[in-house]
């Protein structure tokens, strides 16, 4: 019985209509930038599985870190204990941060850092005797699929079925451009009208509900009022940290840094699951008191994975070189230098790109979002080709490990082309 035969005989995939959706690729190695099947067909992997392996598949140096770590120990409870590469990873992802974060609370993935994250902030204020539990977050945003996190993220398709158990949010429109002064005067009024305790948002780029881009001025804008009216911004960096916009991370460009910031998937590389949430010392020191009821009272069992936090640090060592930072500019220039080309593309509309991101949308007859037949026509198209790129509805994106080659993203380039010409007002 083949890998696909027996997969379908026990397991069960995110995101996945088993009665529509073809059979899952079985993968049985990974190199660099390509992933090969079982008969050996490479696919470029032009979207980084999930947006997280920042440096090519089974890197080998960050394979022979793990492998020395694991001579050492596997996993160690983090409450009562600690080890040296948890604490080298939050020194070492701390020197690289706007400088008001101070502490590194460790978790699973990108939705429960979220979810610390807003328990912070509401217990912030619970703490300090003070009742301020409204959150903030922008229209259409995802963060995550933990009740927490499903609740700042948009209601559709995804948390529908979860409606009458997530807490209310106040919403604003996402600031891209022209809608800037709306998002400014919404925060305004929710801030005025409410006892909110955070807002919280991708900063730059809205991914999962259509990489949606927009300005460090208008960010900055609503940081710096949150400010003055003592709401704490949280910025949601799963997608955007470790070089995806072209800064180190989305909000060290900022004159006016987050009060939390919120770290998985590029944090290790892609190479195991971590999360991460850093904090202020404001927010740290008000969890400290006589009663025991006022620490923190949230943890994982695999928080502070000695194995995960290991290659963290390994996939440190490989951002810090010159030679990432070469790759992430050369494929910014790249991308921008095909979104001219895309700008006279029957069938491509709103092509743009930040950083390593690129995308646009598909105009088509079809526009049912993320359920949409072009979704699932473009994802088969670019799979013929050797390509894995995962359309969101409508909307292209590349967002690829940083050791592609010019010649690969040509190819990439290449086959979206091809995918406008047949598909482009279908």
């Amino acid at each position: 019985m083949n890998l696909q035969d027996r997969d379908a005989g026990v397991v069960w995939h995110p995101f996945t209509q088993s009665l529509l959706d073809a059979p899952p690729i079985a993968i049985s190695r990974a190199e660099q930038v390509f992933l090969f099947d079982t008969d050996n067909k490479p696919y470029i992997d032009a979207i980084a599985s999930w947006w997280a392996v920042l440096h090519g598949h089974s890197h080998p140096h960050i394979t022979a870190r793990i492998a020395e770590q694991l001579e050492k120990y596997h996993h160690v409870i983090f409450s009562a204990f600690t080890h040296e590469p948890a604490i080298e990873l939050a020194e070492r992802l701390l020197e690289r941060l706007p400088k008001n974060q101070k502490k590194v609370f460790y978790s699973d993935n990108g939705s429960t850092a979220v979810e610390i994250a807003l328990k912070m902030a509401v217990q912030f204020w619970s703490n300090k005797g003070i009742e301020k539990t409204s959150v903030i977050a922008f229209e259409n945003a995802y963060h995550g699929d933990t009740f927490g996190a499903m609740s700042v993220s948009e209601a559709d398709a995804f948390t529908k079925p979860f409606a009458k158990l997530l807490f209310p949010v106040l919403r604003i429109p996402t600031p891209v451009p022209g809608r800037e002064d709306e998002c400014f005067e919404a925060l305004k009024k929710c801030i005025s009208e409410n006892e909110v305790a955070a807002f919280v948002y991708e900063p730059l780029i809205a991914g999962a509900t259509g990489m949606h881009m927009y300005s460090e001025k208008i960010l900055d804008e609503l940081v710096s009022y949150c400010r003055k009216k003592d709401v704490f911004t949280i910025a949601d960096e799963v997608m955007t940290g470790f070089g995806r916009t072209g800064h180190e991370f989305a909000s060290g460009g900022l004159q006016h840094p987050p009060d939390m910031m919120c770290f998985s998937k590029g944090l290790t590389g892609g190479t195991m699951a971590l999360g991460a949430t850093s904090v202020t010392d404001e927010i740290f020191n008000a969890f400290k008191g006589e009663s025991r009821y006022k620490a923190l009272l949230h943890g994982h069992t695999f928080t502070g994975n000695p194995l995960a936090c290991v290659s963290g640090l390994a996939s440190m060592d490989l951002f810090e070189k010159k030679e990432c930072r070469d790759n992430i500019d050369r494929i910014d220039k790249s991308h921008q230098s095909f979104v001219q080309k895309l700008k006279g593309i029957k069938g491509a509309s709103n092509p743009r790109s930040k950083g390593v991101v690129l995308a646009f949308e598909v105009q088509s007859k079809d526009q049912d979002g993320y359920a949409s037949s072009m979704r699932d026509n473009l994802l088969g198209f670019f799979l013929s080709r050797g390509i894995h790129l995962r359309p969101l509805g409508n909307t292209v994106y590349i967002l690829p490990p940083y050791c592609i080659t010019n010649e690969q993203l040509a190819k990439v380039y290449d086959s979206i082309l091809e995918a406008l010409a047949r598909f482009g007002e279908c």
